[in-house]
């Protein structure tokens, strides 16, 4: 009976991450394949960055209450590391969020899909030639690492059991707001490998070639993340 009940837990949780992770990317690269550009009106980078907050914030809300609403891979291994979230269900945790990007990646391609217009990278990752400013690959992987970072000690600070109650959706989907506002140029933004690998998937070619990085980097910010706030932030005033 424990088993059953624990294995029941587990896999509301993992449902939970999945349909997170496909509004995150539906709602997110949605706004960019889609809306960023629409001739006279569209939303732009700003309207983009803020898309990906608001992903962020509804479903902190929606969800966080059962799977604590990770929506990434590098999220859950930071919180992880943190302190703040058992290893035991990390695996699972990963593979609900990539299967749920890839599913919210395969609606919105059947949606942009439906009128003539390019998707071109189809708001796909990259460094170099694939950076929408030009960036290199060492301006790119720094960039993810620094911000994955900052996202991290602000998921792990403003859910602090000495933080304010009820605020930390709104301080994550504004921090993730404030990302998207300085690193769309340089990367595109990831610091999510989930919509990372999702929107590769689709984009192909050169693309899928470079989502190495989008792991590698927002992972090792992550785990920095980790160990700074177990050290300066851990533990009794």
């Amino acid at each position: 009976m424990w088993n059953l009940r624990q294995n029941r837990s587990i896999m509301k949780k993992l449902v939970a991450e999945f349909l997170g992770t496909f509004w995150l990317v539906l709602g997110g690269c949605g706004s960019a394949v889609l809306a960023a550009a629409f001739p006279d009106v569209g939303i732009g980078l700003l309207g983009v960055s803020l898309a990906f907050g608001l992903t962020v914030l509804t479903m902190a809300f929606a969800i966080g209450h059962i799977s604590g609403c990770h929506l990434n891979p590098a999220v859950s291994i930071g919180l992880w590391m943190g302190g703040r979230f058992s290893g035991s269900d990390l695996l699972g945790y990963i593979v609900a969020q990539v299967i749920g990007g890839v599913a919210g990646a395969g609606v919105l391609w059947t949606i942009a899909s439906g009128n003539s217009a390019d998707l071109g990278g189809f708001a796909a990752n990259g460094f170099g030639e694939l950076s929408p400013g030009g960036y290199s690959m060492l301006s790119g992987f720094v960039c993810e690492v620094v911000m994955t970072f900052f996202f991290l000690l602000i998921i792990l600070g403003s859910t602090d059991a000495r933080a304010p109650k009820g605020f930390a959706p709104i301080a994550i989907g504004l921090g993730l707001t404030l990302i998207h506002l300085i690193s769309i140029p340089v990367t595109n933004t990831s610091v999510n490998p989930a919509r990372s690998t999702s929107q590769a998937l689709f984009a192909g070619g050169a693309y899928l070639g470079q989502v190495w990085m989008f792991w590698v980097a927002p992972i090792l910010g992550a785990l920095l993340a980790g160990v700074v706030y177990k050290f300066v932030f851990e533990g009794k005033d």
